[in-house]
C-alpha cells in the first residue's frame, strides 16, 4: 500500500530502528526543510531480545517528546528492517501483523506493531520499512529531491530498499502487495554460495555487500579482522583489501544493473555505513553499467544529502494514504 508524507506543518514523531541503533526526532514538517524540535538515539541492544527492544522503543518516544516540551504525543511515524505478514508460523491467519524479513531477527514471528502501540498508549502509529523511508526523505529533501523515481538503498549492517514515486500527491513509498518491493538484498547472486543468509536462502546480495559480510570477508582472505573504514584506508596498499574490494564494486554492479533493468529509476540514492566508500560512486557506474539493459547508463548513483537522519526524518513524514479506488482489485489477482 502506498504511504505518502505528511501535510505541511504538522508536529510529528519519527522512529527509525535500526540494527544497531534506535532513532527518534520530532519533527516540524516545512515546505523547504523539516524542522527538527528534539532528537535522541539509543543503542538497539538486538542481543536483549524482543521485548527490550519493544520497551526501548516506547521509552524513547516519550522521552523524546517530553524533550520537544510536548505535553501529549503528536501521530508517530516507524521505519523498522522487514515488513509484515499475517500468516502464523503454523500456517494459519493471525489477527496481528507478525513481522517477517527483518534482519533484526527476534522481531520476525512477532506482533512488534502491536506490542509497540499497547506499550506507547498511542494508537497514531504508521509503520514503513526503513528503506522506503529513507528514500522517502531522500525524495522529497535531499539528493534524489523533485525526481520521479527514487531507488534508495541501505548498505549497512544489512541491505534494503525502497521505492518512491511522485505524483500529484507528492513523493510516495511503495511498498507492494506482499511489503517487499525494494528488497534487492535478498536477490541472490550465488545461490551455490557456502554461508546462508538469515533469511534462509543462499548467496543474497546482503552476503556480500552489508559492513559485516565486507568484513568478514577480508578476516576469511587476510587472517586478520579490520574494520571496514581500515580495510578501505589500506587498499592502496594491501592486495587482500584490493580484492575483497574489487568483488564489492563487482558484486554491487550486478545487484544495481538488475534493479535498473526491471525499474529504470530517475536516481539511485546509497545511504548507509557503507555507503560512505567512495568506490561506489567512483568506479560503481561503470561496474553498474556492464549489467544494464542499454548502450547508455544516464541514472545518477549518489550519496545522500540527509546523512544517517535520513531514515527517522521519513518516518516522520509517514502517514496512511487515502483509501483510493483501485482500477483492478488484489482478490481478483488471485
Amino acid at each position: 500500500m502506498p504511504v505518502e508524507p505528511a501535510s505541511s506543518g504538522e508536529l510529528r514523531v519519527g522512529v527509525d530502528l535500526g540494527g544497531t541503533k534506535i532513532e527518534a526526532v520530532v519533527l516540524r514538517t516545512g515546505d523547504e526543510e523539516p524542522v527538527v524540535l528534539a532528537r535522541m538515539r539509543v543503542a538497539t541492544d538486538r542481543e536483549a531480545g524482543y521485548e527490550h527492544i519493544v520497551a526501548a522503543t516506547a521509552k524513547l518516544i516519550a522521552d523524546v517528546t517530553r524533550e520537544a516540551g510536548l505535553a501529549e504525543l503528536p501521530p508517530i511515524g516507524v521505519g523498522m528492517p522487514g515488513s509484515v505478514t499475517f500468516r502464523s508460523a503454523d500456517g494459519s491467519r493471525s489477527v496481528n501483523a507478525l513481522v517477517k524479513n527483518s534482519n533484526t531477527a527476534c522481531l520476525n514471528g512477532r506482533p512488534f506493531r502491536e506490542d509497540l502501540r499497547r506499550a506507547v498508549g498511542q494508537d497514531a502509529i504508521v509503520f514503513a520499512n526503513d528503506a522506503n523511508c529513507f528514500a522517502l526523505a531522500e525524495a522529497e529533501y535531499g539528493a534524489a529531491r523533485g525526481a520521479r523515481v527514487v531507488f534508495g538503498v541501505i548498505l549497512g549492517t544489512g541491505v534494503g530498499g525502497g521505492v518512491v514515486f511522485r505524483d500529484a500527491i507528492g513523493a510516495r513509498a511503495w511498498d507492494g502487495l506482499q511489503g517487499i518491493a525494494g528488497e534487492w538484498g535478498h536477490v541472490v547472486l550465488d545461490p551455490s554460495a557456502p554461508l546462508p543468509c538469515y533469511c534462509g536462502r543462499r548467496g543474497c546480495v546482503e552476503r556480500y555487500l552489508c559492513g559485516p559480510a565486507i568484513e568478514a570477508a577480508y578476516a576469511a582472505r587476510a587472517g586478520t579482522n579490520l574494520p571496514l573504514s581500515d580495510i578501505a584506508a589500506a587498499r592502496a596498499h594491501d592486495p587482500d583489501a584490493r580484492v575483497v574490494l574489487a568483488n564489492v564494486v563487482s558484486n554491487f554492479g550486478r545487484a544495481i544493473g538488475a534493479v535498473i533493468n526491471v525499474l529504470d529509476p530517475d536516481v539511485v540514492v546509497l545511504g548507509g555505513g557503507v555507503s560512505n566508500l567512495a568506490l561506489f560512486y567512483a568506479e560503481g557506474p561503470a561496474a553498474v553499467a556492464r549489467w544494464t539493459f542499454t548502450d547508455e547508463l544516464r541514472t545518477p548513483i549518489v550519496k545522500n544529502a540527509l546523512g544517517d537522519s535520513a531514515g527517522v526524518i521519513g518516518a516522520a513524514m509517514l502517514r496512511q494514504e487515502r483509501s483510493k479506488p483501485s482500477l483492478v482489485s488484489a482478490a481478483k489477482l488471485r
